[in-house]
Parts: structure tokens; C-alpha cells; sequence
């Protein structure tokens, strides 16, 4: 049961992620006077989706004279660190990784 609560965890704050960029991108185009990211669906809902759709449809070009392993798996690892470390804060009462001798 604690790693369903970690997935759903990591599933909820990447797509707080993607609304919280809708959200600034909204602020900036009122800021600049123009109308903002409305190009999917209603008032924009759903453009942080299809801005993870068109990120993930990009091609990788890679240079001839490099480690393709590393471009690829690097990019991957940092981003699993990150979200590693989202289950040690404390966001109620209990932690996830929750004992008596935690130094938090």
C-alpha cells in the first residue's frame, strides 16, 4: 500500500506541475496584454497535456561524436532524484517514511 501512495503521490505533483505552468502562463499574458494560452479546449484546460504530448513526440537528435547512452539516461535520472525525494516531507500528520528516529 505505501508504494500505491508514492505513485499516486509522484502522478499528483506532475500534473500540479503542468497546471501550475498553465497558470503562469496565464498571469504573463494577462501581465503582457494578450490572450494566453487558449489553443485547447476551453480557456486553455487542456494545454499543459498537449504541451507533454508535443515534448514527448520530439525528435532526440544527437551529435555524431557522443554517448547516446548518457543523453538519454541522464535526463532520466535527474528527474527520478527529483521525485525521490518528494516522500520524506512531511505533508500531514504521518509521513510515508515515517519512525520515531527521523531526524526531520
Amino acid at each position: 500500500m505505501p508504494i500505491m501512495n508514492i505513485i499516486l503521490t509522484f502522478i499528483a505533483l506532475l500534473i500540479s506541475v503542468a497546471f501550475y505552468t498553465l497558470l503562469e502562463r496565464k498571469i504573463l499574458s494577462y501581465i503582457q496584454t494578450r490572450k494566453g494560452p487558449n489553443k485547447v479546449s476551453l480557456m486553455g484546460i487542456l494545454q499543459p497535456f498537449s504541451d507533454a504530448v508535443k515534448l514527448f513526440n520530439k525528435t532526440l537528435a544527437l551529435p555524431s561524436v557522443s554517448n547516446a547512452v548518457l543523453i538519454v539516461t541522464i535526463p532520466m535520472v535527474s528527474f527520478m532524484l527529483s521525485l525521490i525525494m518528494w516522500p520524506i516531507f512531511p505533508f500531514s500528520k504521518f509521513c510515508i517514511l515515517d519512525n520515531s528516529y527521523s531526524s526531520l
